[in-house]
């Protein structure tokens, strides 16, 4: 059997590693030991590296910010950026990661589906699918702003959604989101380790992703694959995903366990995603294959894999047309995502939407966002300064820290807790008549609004 086989493996976090493994020593770049960045290798996805040169001038940097930027980021070669390094605004795209966090909601009607399915395999993989459908956005190459401590995005309007999260740390990141309507209930509790290596960046996830569907109360744990960006500094820049999405269905014991094939010479692989659903004897009972930015379709299979006779591949999911030329690659939702039109009455001053400096981005002027953006992170480390000299500690509102730690293949990650406040003070404030629209031009972005506590 091949070693690519998705059916092949002695547990998927030694598949995983295997996967980091080998996608490391084929696509990672070193540039250690450059004094400039002559020679720099720009890996092109739909022709090799013959044509760096010329690649590396249709990068989005002009040729003075690479060369500065450049001289800047050679000492990380190596390091986890994911909070050390102050980047400039003009690779931002409008939007917080609290916001991106909210892009798995595009496609819900998927994990709906999983609720009313009664084959629990076809569940399965309808879930899978919906976890599959947010990579079309996730190939965009700008960069989210990180969320300020306290920072919060809430969404309603949505295939009965509603939608929270919240930025929980600051050292090390980590944002907390919940999610819910009649037939699901979604918690993630996200956080991320990077490794810059020059004109790349690796970025594994470090997060616990759960659904848990109503109907029959299973419960579903995630485990993604890593990604890439390529081209970071030089180049058109890109992004790839290469590796395994395991889906467990904690419950029972079935899985789905996908493999993201890496993209090779002139974009042969690129997008595609092949794999099986199992059950808890690990046995193939459904095949899974398409492309994550653009459709995933399935067929029931024998237990050696082979499509069943008399049956077909149909087609779970298809990407939404996308807007032509949109400056930062959104899809229609990640508009509404920044819209007030997804906001809920009395938008909390936390929000994402009322940040300055993503607000001034979306407006073309990046001169103000930068400005917005060093003010916000400025007033950030002043506020921490202050707390911590009366001895506060920071206390999340809508989610609560456990003693929970759970593994990940990429390091432990610390577990939040929804705790149903949100949900009382959304049903308190949809129940008051006297209750008004909020003129949100007027409202000033505040996170800063957290409970504190005194150390015990």
């Amino acid at each position: 059997m091949d070693s690519t086989d998705p059916k092949k493996g002695d547990g998927f976090f030694s598949s995983i590693a295997a996967s980091i493994s080998n996608f490391g020593s084929a696509m990672s770049k070193s540039v250690n030991g450059l004094i400039g960045y002559e020679g720099l290798e720009v890996v092109n996805p739909e022709g090799g590296t013959e044509d760096a040169e010329d690649e590396a001038r249709k990068g989005r940097w002009k040729q003075e910010d690479r060369d500065s930027y450049w001289k800047i980021m050679q000492k990380y070669v190596g390091s986890d950026v994911t909070s050390m390094v102050t980047l400039p605004v003009l690779i931002f795209e409008p939007m917080s990661m609290l916001q991106k966090m909210a892009e798995l909601m595009e496609y819900s009607y998927l994990l709906d589906l999983a609720d009313e399915c009664e084959d629990p395999y076809m569940r399965l993989m309808y879930a899978t699918t919906w976890f599959i459908s947010v990579y079309y956005a996730l190939q965009r190459t700008w960069k989210p702003f990180n969320p300020i401590l306290g920072e919060t995005y809430e969404m309603v309007n949505h295939g009965g959604i509603t939608f929270i999260s919240e930025q929980v740390s600051h050292h090390p990141p980590i944002s907390a989101g919940h999610a819910e309507n009649e037939h699901f209930i979604y918690d993630i509790t996200s956080k991320v380790k990077t490794k810059f290596l020059g004109n790349s960046l690796d970025v594994y996830p470090i997060g616990r992703s759960r659904v848990t569907l109503k109907r029959d109360g299973v419960v579903l744990d995630l485990v993604p694959p890593p990604t890439k960006v390529n081209n970071l500094i030089f180049g058109r820049t890109w992004v790839d995903s290469p590796g395994e999405m395991v889906l467990t269905n904690l419950t029972t014991g079935d899985k789905v366990v996908l493999y993201f094939q890496p993209c090779g010479w002139f974009g042969a692989g690129r997008y595609e995603v092949d794999g099986y659903v199992y059950n808890a004897a690990e046995e193939p009972k459904i095949l899974m294959t398409g492309k994550w930015n653009e459709s995933m379709s399935y067929q029931p299979c024998d237990s050696e894999g082979e499509p069943l006779p008399g049956t077909e591949l149909k087609e779970a999911w298809r990407v939404a047309k996308a807007p032509e030329n949109d400056r930062f690659q959104y899809t229609h939702f990640a508009h509404k995502l920044n819209s007030f039109d997804t906001a809920p009455k009395k938008l909390l001053e936390s929000d994402s939407r009322l940040r300055p400096d993503r607000s001034a981005l979306e407006s073309g002027d990046l001169s103000q966002a930068g400005f917005e953006k060093s003010r916000l992170e400025e007033r950030q480390r002043a506020e921490k300064k202050s707390r911590e000299s009366k001895g506060h500690q920071f206390t999340p509102k809508w989610f609560d820290p456990t003693s929970e730690v759970t593994p990940t293949p990429w390091g432990d990650l610390e577990i939040y807790c929804y705790n149903g406040k949100y949900t009382e003070h959304r049903a308190a404030i949809d129940s008051s008549d006297g209750v008004k629209e909020t003129d949100v031009s007027s409202k000033e972005f505040n996170p800063w609004q957290y409970e504190i506590s005194s150390p015990e």
